[in-house]
């Protein structure tokens, strides 16, 4: 048994409206240092498989194929064994 830990995030050069609301918000209960924030989503994913690198595999599908989508976001991800 595996667990996988995905991060997706949008590209750099993309645009983030959520992340421009979320900081004017942080702002306004005076938190002025913030610069920047930029919202992604957070996947844990449990999956039988035979070895670390078909988990990996199976991962890095699940990601190309619907965790996200290429044209505008980025994933990692890490792998543990449980």
């Amino acid at each position: 048994m595996f667990l996988a830990r995905v991060y997706v995030t949008l590209k750099p050069a993309v645009n983030d409206p959520q992340g421009l609301t979320v900081m004017g918000g942080l702002h306004s209960l005076g938190y002025d240092a913030v610069s920047d924030v930029r919202i992604g989503k957070y996947l844990e994913i449990r999956l039988d498989a035979g070895d670390q690198e078909t988990a990996e595999q199976a991962v890095a599908g699940m990601c190309d194929q619907l965790l996200a989508n290429p044209v505008i976001e980025d994933f990692r991800f890490t792998l543990e064994q449980v």
